[in-house]
Order: C-alpha cells, then sequence, then structure tokens
C-alpha cells in the first residue's frame, strides 16, 4: 500500500491523521481507494470530470504527477504521494 501524506485542511476527512495508507496500482486507482476509506476526501482531490483539480497539486516521491503519466502515474506499495492544495493570497 502506498503512503499518502495528507495536508492539514482535509484531515478532517482522516481522523486528524497526517499519513494514510491506499492501495492501487495507478495514482487514480490510489485516489480512488482513498476516497474509498475516507469518504468525501475524493471530491476535494478530482473535479465532476475525474481530473485533479487545478488548486490541487499530487506528488508521488517528490515528483509532480503531471510531469509524470498524472492519473495513469503507476504506484509500488513503498511509493509516497503527497496532497497539496494550492495557496492563494493577495
Amino acid at each position: 500500500m502506498a503512503t499518502i501524506r495528507i495536508p492539514t485542511t482535509m484531515r478532517g476527512f482522516t481522523s486528524n491523521q497526517a499519513e494514510v495508507k491506499a492501495s492501487g496500482a495507478t495514482v487514480r486507482e490510489v485516489l480512488k481507494d482513498l476516497d474509498t476509506r475516507y469518504p468525501g476526501i475524493g471530491a476535494r482531490l478530482l473535479d465532476e470530470r475525474g481530473a485533479v483539480r487545478r488548486y490541487v497539486n499530487v506528488f508521488l516521491n517528490d515528483e509532480d504527477i503531471r510531469a509524470l503519466g498524472e492519473l495513469d502515474t503507476p504506484v509500488r506499495d513503498a511509493d509516497r504521494l503527497t496532497l497539496i492544495p494550492a495557496m492563494a493570497g493577495g
């Protein structure tokens, strides 16, 4: 199972856990399993088309998945996904 680092703003879905585990062969499958284990978090990560929301960054072992295979990027059990919501302000 991959380890997923949960940002503070989303920890309400994971009972305040900073890291959780989810399984899947691709980033898409891992995020789907994450939403199954922690209902509601998927809507914060993916839009209605199933794409990563533009204000959410997903890193696989320090690499932005947008520079890899996006949601189809392969994931191994030892991998670490980090979810980072974009910050805005003025």
